[in-house]
């Protein structure tokens, strides 16, 4: 069996892992940083905002159970791609979006996917600013934030009612 990753940044990565983790085919989502200067930062350095980081999920998925295509469209489902300035109450460069490709192949996937987005006139003249970039170094975060809906129901379920998933119910639940 052979495993591929694909790499999202969303907004608050508590909040990214739980949608994923759910479908059959993915064997792990991890927490963590990606996409700035610092190497190995804590999430103190990220929360700071100077170490270039945003906080991602690294998935780890079977693409003969579920393909990378599949795994953009549930991304989109989980982000407001016209906010560049963070996602829902998390502001910030480190609360971004971002498709980290690892490939040419992931790249016209997930351009394609976001063409299509835009041209669907679901975001109304909104302009989709989710950025792709290539894969760079992906740091975990603490162990404390791995699996964090499972660990910290109650906390996780206040980040979410932070306007995540009032936007989902608006957008994306058609």
């Amino acid at each position: 069996m052979s495993f591929d990753t694909a790499i999202f940044a969303g907004g608050c990565f508590w909040c990214m892992v739980q949608p994923f983790d759910t479908y059959p085919g993915i064997e792990k989502v991890e927490s963590g940083y990606t996409g700035g200067h610092v190497p190995n930062p804590t999430y103190e350095q990220v929360k700071s905002g100077k170490t270039g980081h945003t906080e991602a999920v690294r998935i780890t998925f079977d693409p003969d159970k579920i393909s990378y295509k599949e795994l953009v469209e549930i991304y989109w489902h989980q982000t407001d791609p016209t906010d560049a300035s963070g996602q829902f109450q998390d502001r910030g460069d480190n609360y971004r979006t971002v498709i980290f490709v690892a490939n040419e192949k992931q790249r016209q996937i997930a351009e394609e996917s976001k063409r299509h987005l835009q041209e669907s006139s679901l975001f109304g003249d909104a302009k989709i600013v989710t950025k792709i970039e290539d894969v760079q170094p992906f740091y975990l975060a603490e162990d404390y934030h791995q699996d964090f809906y499972k660990k910290n129901p109650e906390r996780y379920a206040a980040q979410e009612a932070g306007g995540r998933e009032q936007f989902k119910k608006e957008h994306w639940d058609n």
